[in-house]
C-alpha cells in the first residue's frame, strides 16, 4: 500500500492522516483489509508500535474496525468511508469549501483528529473517562436553589469577572480544600475549564509560539492551544508527575500540568518537581495553567495541596471546576489570576461572551453557603469509592491474566496497561467489547508520541457497582476470544 506522510507532527498521525486521505480519495474502499501492523512498519520503515497507534487513532474515529481474529478494516460505516463510486466522501466534514480562516482550518484538522467515542454512544456499558455521578438528589436541589436565586437577582448584565457572592464562596472553598489563599479579586467565573483554556489562549499565545503540555495528557488543551496557532512541546511524565528537566530551553508563552492528579496517569507531582516548575516559571518569565480538575475526589486520607498554594512569584493561573463534582451541564468554572494577567482576562471574558449567566452563579453560591455543596461532595465521593472499589474487585476477577490496573486513589477513572498477547490486539479488544455492549477507550489517544505500552482508560463514575461487574465479565470475555 502506498502512503506519503507528509512530517507533519508526530508519526503515527502523519499516516492517520494519510490512511485517511488514501480512503477519502477512494484508494482505500470500504471493507478494505488493511495490512498487519510488522507488515505495514516494515514497509514504510516505522516502528510497529506507530502503526499500532495509527490504527487505534482512526479506530477510535470511526473510520477503521478490529475484527476478532481477522484484523483490521476500512470501516464501512465510517465517516470519512469513500463512496462506491471513488468519490472523496466530504458530505459530513467540513472542509468541503475552502477554510475563511487559518483558525478554522486548523479547528478542521483537530475535528477530524478528535476523539470519535460518539462510536459507542450505543453500548449498554460505557466505561468512557468524563462521564459524571448522577446524584439523584441534585436535580430536585439544583431547582430549588435556582428559583430562588431567579428571585432576587438582577436581570441586567452580571458582573464580569463572576457574582461577588460566588467568587467570595470559591476562595473560601480552596481555602479549605485546596489550601489556596486566594482573594475574590483574583477569581474570574468561566463556562467551564474548555473557556479557561481558550482564554489562556488568547491572553498568552500568538501564532507560532510554545505552548508545553503534558505528555502524555488532556487532549483538549492540546485541541485549544493548536487551534489558537500554537506550536506544542511534549513533555514527558513518569510517577513524580512532568519532567521538568525536559522543559525547553527558550521561553515557551505556557505550561500546561495537571500536578495534583496527572491527566490521564494519575501521579501527583512530587515536592521538587513543584519547585523546580515554579523557579522556570520565574527564571523564562512565563505562565503555568495548573488544571485542578478533579483533585477534590481522594479515597485515601493524603491531602494534595495545589501547585498554586506554593506560588510566592504569581507565575501560577489555577483552574478549578464544577462540571466533576457537579454536572458538566452547570457550565461553571473559576480561574485564579495572577494580578499581571487579570484586566487582561477580564477583558477577554467580556469580549467572548459579556459574563457568565448570573442566575447560575447565584444559584451555586447560596448552594456554597449553606453547606450543601460540601454535603453534597462527601455523597458523591462516597459513591464513587464504592464504584471504583467494584472496578478493582471486577478486574481482578476478570481480567487479572491480561490487565494490570494503576490505581492513583483518586480521580473517576483509572489506568490499566494490557498484557500478553492482549497488548499486540488492543484494537481488536475494542472492538469485541463493543459487540457485546462495552466501551472501552484506548490510553493512545491523549499521548503525542505513541506510548510504549498499550493500556485502556477506565471511567467508573457512570456505572452503579453491579454494572461494572458486568462490563468486566464481559470485557473479560472478549479478551478470552483474542
Amino acid at each position: 500500500m502506498h502512503l506519503d506522510l507528509d512530517a507533519d507532527g508526530p508519526q503515527y498521525l502523519q499516516l492517520s492522516r494519510a490512511i485517511r486521505s488514501a480512503v477519502q480519495q477512494g484508494r482505500l474502499a470500504s471493507g478494505t483489509r488493511l495490512p498487519p501492523t510488522r507488515e505495514l512498519a516494515q514497509t514504510l520503515g516505522l516502528a510497529r508500535n506507530t502503526v499500532r497507534a495509527a490504527y487505534e487513532h482512526l479506530g477510535a474515529q470511526g473510520l477503521v474496525e478490529g475484527r476478532v481474529g481477522a484484523g483490521s478494516y476500512v470501516h464501512a460505516n465510517g465517516r470519512d468511508s469513500a463512496p462506491a463510486n471513488g468519490a472523496p466522501a466530504l458530505a459530513l466534514l467540513p472542509g468541503a469549501t475552502p477554510a475563511p480562516s487559518a483558525y478554522a482550518r486548523r479547528a478542521r484538522e483537530l475535528l477530524r483528529e478528535f476523539p470519535a467515542w460518539r462510536r459507542h454512544l450505543g453500548v449498554r456499558y460505557s466505561l468512557q473517562y468524563g462521564e459524571p455521578f448522577a446524584d439523584a438528589l441534585l436535580p430536585e436541589q439544583w431547582r430549588n436553589a435556582l428559583a430562588r436565586a431567579a428571585l432576587y437577582t438582577p436581570m441586567g448584565y452580571p458582573a464580569m469577572a463572576g457574582v461577588p457572592a460566588l467568587r467570595e464562596q470559591v476562595c473560601k472553598y480552596l481555602r479549605s480544600r485546596r489550601a489556596v489563599d486566594a482573594s475574590p479579586d483574583q477569581v474570574l467565573i468561566v463556562a467551564g475549564t474548555q473557556q479557561a483554556l481558550a482564554l489562556a489562549a488568547r491572553v498568552l499565545l500568538d501564532e507560532g509560539d510554545t505552548a508545553v503540555v503534558e505528555d502524555p495528557g488532556y487532549f483538549s488543551a492540546r485541541h485549544t492551544f493548536l487551534a489558537h496557532g500554537a506550536r506544542l512541546v511534549g513533555v514527558p511524565v513518569d510517577k513524580s508527575g512532568l519532567v521538568v528537566d525536559e522543559l525547553p530551553e527558550r521561553r515557551p508563552g505556557l505550561v500546561f500540568v495537571t500536578p495534583s492528579h496527572q491527566f490521564p496517569l494519575g501521579a501527583v507531582m512530587s515536592q521538587r518537581r513543584r519547585q523546580e516548575l515554579l523557579r522556570y516559571a520565574a527564571r523564562h518569565d512565563t505562565w503555568i495553567v495548573e488544571d485542578d480538575y478533579d483533585a477534590e475526589i481522594r479515597y485515601d486520607s493524603r491531602q494534595v495541596a495545589a501547585l498554586k498554594a506554593m506560588d510566592r512569584q504569581d507565575r501560577v493561573i489555577f483552574v478549578g471546576s464544577f462540571s466533576k463534582v457537579l454536572a458538566p451541564s452547570i457550565r461553571l468554572a473559576y480561574m485564579v489570576l495572577p494580578a499581571a494577567l487579570r484586566e487582561d482576562f477580564v477583558t477577554a471574558k467580556r469580549l467572548m461572551d459579556m459574563g457568565c449567566p448570573a442566575i447560575e452563579q447565584a444559584a451555586l453560591a447560596h448552594f456554597m453557603e449553606t453547606g450543601a455543596f460540601e454535603r453534597h461532595l462527601r455523597r458523591v465521593v462516597r459513591a464513587l469509592r464504592a464504584r471504583r472499589n467494584a472496578l478493582f474487585s471486577a478486574m481482578q476477577q476478570h481480567g487479572a491474566d491480561w490487565l494490570e490496573l494503576h490505581d492513583s486513589h483518586a480521580g473517576m477513572h483509572v489506568v490499566g496497561r494490557l498484557k500478553g498477547r492482549v497488548a499486540t490486539r488492543q484494537a481488536e479488544l475494542i472492538e469485541a467489547a463493543r459487540l457485546r455492549g462495552v466501551g472501552v477507550y484506548t490510553l493512545a489517544q491523549h499521548y503525542i508520541r505513541p506510548p510504549a505500552q498499550p493500556g485502556l482508560l477506565f471511567g467508573f463514575a457512570a456505572l452503579s457497582p453491579s454494572e461494572i461487574e458486568v462490563a468486566a465479565r464481559q470485557l473479560g470475555r472478549a479478551a478470552s476470544e483474542l
